[in-house]
Parts: C-alpha cells; structure tokens; sequence
C-alpha cells in the first residue's frame, strides 16, 4: 500500500516546536504568538483530551511539570490524580500553564484546539498537529482529533498535518478523516527506526515519517524516498545537524530555536 499523496508538499521546512520552543510556556497561545514574530508560519503542538472530550493542547499527561494543578488541585497529593485526561476541561482550562516558565507568563491558560485553530487560520498559519493521547485513550483521541481538524479547516487551502507516536491514534485518524495527512513518529530503537517502519507508515497512509534526527541518514533517508515519504526531524537546535539535514534532502526540521533559525531559509 502506498501513501496518498497530496498535489504539492505544502509545508514550510521551519517548524516552531510547540509554539515557540522554550522561549515562551509550550503549547500555549503566548507560544504561538512569540513564534509567529520571529516569522515562522508553520507550528508543531501536541493535542489530547480532556475527560468529557474537549481537545486542549498540552504535551506530558501529567500536569505536574507545566501547569499550577499541584497547588490549585492538589494533583499527586493524598491519591489525587495528576492525570490532565482525567479532569475536565471546567477544571483544566482553570490552571495557569504560564507561570512555571516564568513571571512574564503568569497565568497564561491552556488553549482548546479549537481557539488555536481558530488563530492559526485567521493567521493563515499551518498545524503540525501530534496526537498525544491520554493512556488508555489512544484511538479515539486519534477520531476525535481528526473529525475536529476537518470541521475547522474545511475549505482552508492547506490542511494540518496529524502525525502521532502512536499506532492506534493514527489507526483511529485515518479512520476517521482518511483525506487528512498524516505522518508517523520514530524515536530511536537502539540507533535505528524500529522494524518494520516504512511498511506501518505505508498501511497508515501516512505522507510523512517524522524521525529523532539522529536516525536520519543516507541511507534512511533514500528508502524513506524511495517509499514516496516525506522526511522531517525532530527536535533540531544545532545549526550543524541542521546543515546535514539539508544536505541530506529531508523535507522539515523542528525546532525549539525559533530565535536562532530563520524560517526563510
């Protein structure tokens, strides 16, 4: 099975990951913005779901490291869950997500999916959405996401992309709203992309294989071409392994050094 394919790659090569990288509190709208003025137009997020089945971006799924739910809710004290799929969005769109990253942020809220959406499209800014499912919650957070990303960018020129660690969150997607793009995410698997890897991606009709940038290679790269994948890394932040990514041909590069990267070149 070969991916289907779209009538032009038309992803911008600079992807600002989560926002802006870690100059501004991931996964917020603050992010966006701050991406968005050093210039870049395409931006990497992570989506799951809230309990009763709002998508809210944010990374980990435990609240601990960017949000106040400790203090506010007492999360992971006394058997309180520390779970952000496990509350709902009544509850989660109350935490300040900013202030962990500093003062200037504080009380930054978490953004829905929809309101980034939202921003994104009347900026006419692209999504590099990952799908980043609560345990447990891995194919029909893949559905939801989907159907969501069709209702909001119907008739927009240029489509998120969905791309997902997960198998059943892109199994679930792919159900959902075959004609979105999507692309497969690859960690290293002792220095190499797990067995099997181009022919997962070719039965997910995938677009895109998004590899750690350490297992970009000649080689990787060549076969992944061969298959009709487009290739982009993650997360890059040195200007070196940058120059032999583009040297390699790959098609993206996402990074946390929105200051450092022109997005035009």
């Amino acid at each position: 099975m070969n991916p289907i394919s779209l009538p032009a790659w038309p992803y911008p090569r600079w992807v600002a990951h989560r926002g802006a990288g870690t100059l501004a509190p991931e996964n917020t709208l603050a992010a966006f913005r701050l991406g968005a003025s050093h210039g870049y137009r395409i931006f990497e997020c992570d989506v799951k779901l809230s309990a009763d089945g709002v998508p809210f971006l944010m990374h980990d799924a435990e609240l601990a490291r960017t949000t106040n739910a400790a203090e506010k809710l007492k999360a992971g004290s006394d058997g309180t869950s520390d779970i952000a799929g496990d509350y709902p969005w009544s509850v989660l769109s109350q935490l300040d997500a900013g202030s962990w990253h500093s003062r200037a942020y504080a009380g930054e809220p978490m953004p829905t999916f929809e309101a980034i959406a939202r921003y994104c499209i009347r900026n006419s800014h692209i999504l590099n959405i990952e799908i980043k499912p609560t345990p447990g919650t891995e194919r029909l957070t893949g559905e939801v996401v989907a159907q969501h990303a069709a209702r909001l960018w119907q008739g927009v020129a240029v489509p998120p992309l969905l791309t997902s660690f997960d198998i059943p969150a892109l199994e679930g997607a792919l159900a959902a709203q075959p004609e979105l793009p999507r692309g497969l995410l690859i960690d290293a698997l002792e220095g190499q992309p797990w067995s099997g890897w181009l022919d997962k991606a070719a039965a997910l009709q995938c677009q895109a294989i998004v590899c750690n940038h350490t297992l970009w290679n000649a080689d990787t790269v060549a076969q992944a071409k061969a298959r009709g994948f487009r290739t982009l890394s993650y997360t890059v932040n040195d200007a070196a392994e940058a120059e032999r990514l583009m040297a390699l041909g790959t098609d993206a590069v996402i990074t946390d050094r929105v200051d450092f990267f022109s997005p035009g070149t």
